[in-house]
């Protein structure tokens, strides 16, 4: 019994490793890129003196476990941006999952012009909104990408929350605006912060 328990917590230590590494490259991507004058959002003296984006501690509490329920006969919709524009989307489903004992609910949505391009086919987008916002996060909420899983159960990992780019550049771009229905009642506190000095 004692060597099968040794054996069951190595298994979750590796787990959790393997977790907090995949974390990690998200991090690290995602400073490359808005280092990167070419795929960054930031413009003049900001991406000349960017260094690196502020991120919550990771914390594998907000890596949880959700359940995908499909939406049936879902028509396409006009999304409003943050340009008053709007894209067009289409909600794919609801994921329902648990964190600190509560129960909480969030849409899922397809881009139907992102779902054109190659390796796109099978992206969600989990646009959502907490009770961060506004004071360490940015006010418009933050997005996370998944995908399509093979049965109804999915990974959704606020580590890897980020902001939109029209949080650091709101001329260049148009963000679409969190459903009022994927606001969260309380505080994530995982995935990218928010610097004052963009807004």
């Amino acid at each position: 019994m004692k060597y099968l328990f040794v054996f069951l917590f190595s298994i979750f230590a590796f787990g959790q490793k393997a977790e907090i590494k995949e974390i990690q490259k998200f991090q690290a991507d995602l400073n490359a890129e808005y280092k990167n004058p070419e795929e960054s959002p930031l413009r003049g003296n900001l991406l000349k003196d960017f260094k690196s984006i502020p991120f919550f501690d990771i914390d594998l509490k907000y890596n949880v476990k959700a359940k995908l329920v499909p939406t049936k006969d879902a028509e396409v919709f006009e999304l409003p941006t943050s340009s008053g524009k709007t894209k067009k989307y289409k909600e794919y489903g609801t994921v329902t999952f648990s964190l600190e004992g509560q129960q909480y609910s969030l849409k899922v949505y397809q881009s139907q012009d992102l779902i054109k391009k190659p390796g796109f086919k099978d992206h969600l987008f989990l646009p959502f909104r907490d009770a961060t916002n506004e004071k360490e996060t940015y006010g418009g909420g933050r997005y996370i990408d998944l995908k399509i899983p093979e049965k109804d159960n999915l990974i959704i990992d606020f580590n890897k929350a980020y902001n939109p780019y029209c949080a650091y550049n709101a001329f260049d771009y148009n963000c679409p605006i969190v459903p009022v229905e994927n606001k969260l009642p309380v505080e994530i506190r995982a995935g990218v912060k928010y610097d004052d000095i963009y807004h």
